[in-house]
């Protein structure tokens, strides 16, 4: 039965976990994957080649943990709006979606991933909402408890979800991955997501009857 860690050494492998991913972060974004050694990495990192291949066995498990962990959101970054205000709930998440997307070298993730999507089929299926799954499960989960709640008729929340984060990645993030110089003022970023959000109340929000 293998021996349980320390405190101490949990904190240590941690410690070392963050910072060769942040090390194998920047040098696949900047060198691609055949171009990035596991000994670059580590002496990048600050450790040994047995720790890292301790935490790392191989490159593609190296590239997979980068791709995952850079494509999540902060913790506490998504909270789940209360219910009740179908507009106020999905501008709160638009908004998050927004930041997510914003985050530095999110362009430069996105361009990697796709250039190696095909070295990594399973990968390239985990990370089809790459960037929005935090923002995805927080809205399919609002979205649930608004049609709960009777203030939303969802048939489908996660095709709803879609449809959402589509309206707005449109416009705000994919845009500025192809042509590069692409950029929105705050304001104009706001009229995106008014707008994706008065179209999705408009679809999906309950007609509420006067009462005579």
């Amino acid at each position: 039965m293998p021996r349980e860690l320390s405190a101490y050494h949990r904190r240590i492998a941690a410690t070392n976990r963050a910072a060769i991913v942040d090390a194998a972060t920047a040098l696949f974004l900047e060198h691609g994957y055949d171009r990035t050694s596991l000994t670059r990495v580590a002496e990048q990192a600050g450790v040994s080649k047995a720790t890292l291949f301790k935490q790392f066995p191989t490159k593609a498990e190296l590239f997979e943990a980068m791709v995952l962990e850079a494509g999540g959101a902060p913790a506490g970054a998504v909270v789940d709006p209360p219910t009740g205000d179908l507009g106020a709930g999905l501008t709160a998440l638009g908004s998050a979606y927004v930041e997510l997307l914003n985050r530095p070298r999110m362009e430069q993730l996105i361009r990697t991933l796709i250039g190696e999507s095909q070295r990594f089929p399973e990968l390239r299926e985990r990370t089809f909402d790459f960037g929005t799954l935090p923002v995805f499960a927080a809205l399919g989960r609002y979205l649930r408890a608004e049609d709960a709640a009777g203030s939303a008729r969802i048939d489908d929340p996660d095709a709803a979800a879609a449809q959402f984060l589509g309206m707005i990645s449109t416009v705000v993030f994919w845009p500025r991955l192809i042509h590069g110089g692409w950029s929105l003022s705050e304001h104009e970023t706001r009229n995106v997501v008014d707008e994706a959000v008065q179209t999705i109340v408009a679809r999906y929000g309950a007609v509420r009857v006067q009462p005579v």
